[in-house]
């Protein structure tokens, strides 16, 4: 057998990997299994969307293989939604390029910067895969602990000068995954001082920027004066158009970096499908109704979860951004076992937070992609398996 390679061994299993493997061993005994595991919107694309895919599709000069970088009429609409949405000026033709999904790219960004012994700064918890490119690139990730007293924001005071001065990548999220929080103007500000003083590039992962509440409206790291010195914003029409599965992202930001990324992709993958790219510029261009629709949806959610789990016990704020919420183990539980306590008694999949690293022992993630009476019913089998709950 050939060995595998040091880079691939270093990997430990995808984290939503196992969930998915836990739902089908599950519904193979026969259980009704409700998940609340897997950031997937449930609902729709909208039609709007679908219809004009469907006519991009029909048109032969789509099918060819498109550009690397991506369609400059699809560049063109991220940059009108970046004016519209955070009144920031970026230049389609050297400071946006179009990813197969926001994911595609954070993993890539690494290969641009990064090599073997070099550090990558991580956030954690986190996203798995800033610290999963970092290791495949050669990288080591060194590790921003997210706390709760820290309003789940990185002690950039806390990183020893040569490891900042080591440091070639600084990943960051918000509103961020897995625990809601929403990041200050004055945080990003103090991160394009550190990235200046330092030498990084920063990466913001801004895939649920369309995802917030009561009247909140989150900040892009790209609005910041001198982020785009520093840095790049990643993002995706997953989220905010229930297009997970449509793969059409991009990254904006540093034109270097961004000329990186690109050179990187032309050289790895071959773009992403026109017709899609197209249908991706009519959401763009038309996003205030059906995002605002998706709010609500998410907002009724949200205030099932948090006030169905505060009744058993828990003590939670309704977080203002992301469809995620945050909570701690109850008392004598860690992450692990709880999961696997509420998947045994109530047939509920949730997410251990130590699956997003050592800084996530001790809490769980619930994701808002199941409708709020099936998200309801998932509540009431939790209270009926294991009833009110310590800490």
């Amino acid at each position: 057998m050939v060995e595998q390679a040091d880079r691939i061994k270093k990997l430990p299993p995808y984290l939503f990997a196992r969930i998915e493997k836990k739902i089908a061993e599950k519904k193979k005994q026969g259980v009704d299994i409700i998940s609340l595991g897997i950031g997937d919107p449930d609902k729709p694309t909208p039609q709007f969307i679908i219809d004009r895919l469907v006519k991009e599709a029909h048109v032969p000069e789509n099918h060819r293989y498109p550009t690397s970088v991506g369609l400059l009429e699809y560049r063109k609409a991220v940059a009108n939604y970046y004016k519209k949405r955070h009144e920031v000026n970026l230049n389609p033709e050297d400071e946006i390029v179009t990813l197969i999904g926001s994911k595609e790219g954070i993993g890539h960004i690494s290969f641009c910067y990064v090599n073997p012994g070099d550090i990558n700064l991580v956030p954690d918890p986190g996203y798995p895969v800033y610290g999963i490119g970092t290791i495949l690139a050669g990288g080591e990730p060194y590790i921003m602990p997210l706390k709760e007293e820290n309003d789940y924001l990185p002690d950039l005071d806390s990183i020893p000068a040569d490891v900042a001065d080591k440091a070639k990548l600084m990943f960051i999220n918000y509103p961020n995954n897995p625990t809601g929080a929403l990041a200050t103007e004055e945080f990003f500000q103090k991160v394009v001082q550190f990235a200046k003083k330092h030498d990084i590039v920063v990466c913001h992962d801004a895939a649920y920027t369309e995802i917030a509440y009561d009247g909140v409206r989150p900040i892009s790291f790209l609005e910041v004066e001198g982020a785009k010195e520093v840095g790049i914003e990643f993002n995706s029409l997953s989220k905010p158009f229930n297009m997970t599965g449509w793969r059409i992202g991009w990254a904006a930001g540093k034109p270097d970096v961004i000329e990186a990324l690109g050179r990187i992709k032309s050289n790895l993958d071959s773009g992403a499908f026109q017709a899609i790219q197209y249908a991706a510029i009519e959401a763009l261009n038309n996003p205030d109704e059906s995002v605002e629709e998706m709010r609500k949806v998410y907002t009724e959610r949200r205030d099932v979860v948090v006030e169905g789990l505060n009744k058993m016990g828990w003590n939670l704020e309704k977080p203002k951004g992301s469809f995620y919420i945050w909570a701690p183990v109850p008392k004598g539980y860690t992450s692990s076992e709880f999961a696997e306590l509420v998947l045994e008694k109530a047939g509920v999949i949730i997410t251990p937070g130590n699956g997003y690293g050592k800084y996530g022992e001790g809490y769980f993630r619930i994701a808002l992609t199941v409708d709020k009476d099936r998200a309801q019913e998932a509540l009431d089998r939790m209270q009926e398996a294991i009833g009110k709950v310590e800490f």
